[in-house]
């Protein structure tokens, strides 16, 4: 999965922000550099929701080929958690909810897949029978 930055060059550096996270930006002083701050940011901001309900935009293709833009990759284990929060959130379930409907005992379990996580291959068949919209491919890329 990969966001999408557009940035300026000019005497003090690089800078720019996401296309699809309003209000993320970033800075270097080199493109390499920016791109390393970009990347760290946003997965920062994507791990670290204030609350249960924060949404984020999902990355779009629109931007790939848009002059001035890198493409920023997100950590897996990041993309997962918040993915699967974007599908809660989607099918109007709160986090007890979708623990009960993956079988798992407690709403903590849930809380740490919504966190950095790296779920085994049967918790990805039992989300995606729970979610079975979900762009799981999508991670991959």
């Amino acid at each position: 999965m990969k966001y999408h930055f557009t940035y300026k060059i000019d005497d003090d550096g690089v800078w720019g922000n996401c296309c699809e996270v309003p209000d993320l930006y970033a800075q270097g002083n080199s493109v390499d550099d920016f791109k390393k701050n970009c990347e760290e940011a946003l997965n920062l901001m994507l791990e670290e929701p204030e609350d249960s309900q924060v949404e984020f935009n999902l990355p779009e293709k629109k931007y790939d080929k848009k002059k001035n833009t890198i493409q920023v990759p997100v950590y897996p284990e990041v993309a997962f958690g918040m993915m699967l929060r974007i599908y809660r959130l989607k099918h109007k379930m709160t986090q007890k909810q979708a623990a009960e409907k993956l079988g798992m005992k407690n709403v903590y379990s849930y809380q740490r897949l919504e966190k950095k996580s790296n779920p085994t291959l049967s918790m990805l068949k039992k989300v995606t029978e729970v979610f079975p919209d979900m762009q799981i491919d999508m991670l991959l890329n």
